[in-house]
């Protein structure tokens, strides 16, 4: 078979599927695609002075239907290192500690940490090798943040089903509530926030977000449960207590009801 040439007036562009369907060749259609998964949703990572707050909902869905209303989706990948997980629940935790164990490995077997750009690029790495199953509804999407040991600064990296990687230098949002967490993000975000600050603005974006994305869980005063969030410093990973997240959520929803009022 002769590949087809073309000038410069014909350049079908960058879309492959688009072209050989032109010639007649219909594109390989995916098999059974996975149905009714469990999915994480909504999950950010904000910057301030001394470091990284990863938070994330607790909620999993399946389509219409809550599967889970405590699971975690903000890991501790090492030292100094936190991962956040939105997509496929089980493809994303099975990862999620694979990453942990390699990590672990790693440092066993060289005597020494990976740096925090080499932990970046392996799970960009294994997002990529994840990609097949992708196609089938699959999807895992993290967001990976951590403590520079070398440069002294908190660093966000963030992620496309491809294994892209693109480094985002103030915060960064997952999930289905991703843009209204953003929205939140990009109203209070201030250079060189405090840890009280930063944690105070990721809790407001989760529980934004949880008011008009059905998929993102927010505080459950009922069952005492909230969402998580961690503090990434020089002094290593941090999750905040639940007593003190629970404040936090308690103080957002006295000062809703305060500033609203009866209004629904």
């Amino acid at each position: 078979m002769t590949l087809p040439s073309f000038s410069t007036e014909d350049d079908p562009g960058p879309n492959f599927a688009a072209l050989i369907k032109e010639y007649g060749i219909e594109p390989l259609k995916l098999q059974h695609p996975v149905d009714n998964l469990a999915h994480g949703t909504t999950c950010v990572a904000i910057r301030f002075k001394d470091g990284v707050v990863l938070a994330g909902d607790r909620r999993a869905t399946s389509g219409h239907h809550i599967s889970h209303r405590t699971l975690d989706k903000v890991f501790q990948s090492d030292t100094y290192s936190g991962v956040a997980i939105s997509g496929a629940a089980g493809p994303a935790i099975e990862m999620v500690k694979l990453f942990q164990l390699q990590l672990e490995h790693y440092e066993k077997v060289e005597g020494k940490s990976l740096s925090l750009e080499g932990k970046a690029n392996q799970l960009s790495t294994m997002i990529r090798q994840n990609l097949p199953a992708a196609m089938q509804g699959m999807v895992v999407i993290p967001l990976f943040a951590g403590f520079d040991l070398r440069e002294k600064i908190g660093r966000i990296f963030q992620y496309d089903v491809t294994g892209g990687r693109y480094e985002e230098k103030s915060f960064a949002t997952t999930g289905s509530g991703s843009l209204h967490a953003t929205t939140v993000i990009k109203l209070g975000f201030e250079m060189e926030l405090s840890s009280s600050d930063a944690t105070e603005l990721a809790a407001n974006a989760i529980f934004e977000a949880s008011e008009e994305d059905s998929a993102t869980g927010g505080p459950d005063l009922i069952r005492d449960v909230f969402p998580t969030i961690s503090l990434i410093t020089q002094d290593g990973y941090s999750p905040v207590p639940h007593s003190d997240v629970s404040s936090i959520f308690n103080r957002i929803i006295e000062n809703r009801i305060s500033r609203n009022g009866d209004l629904k």
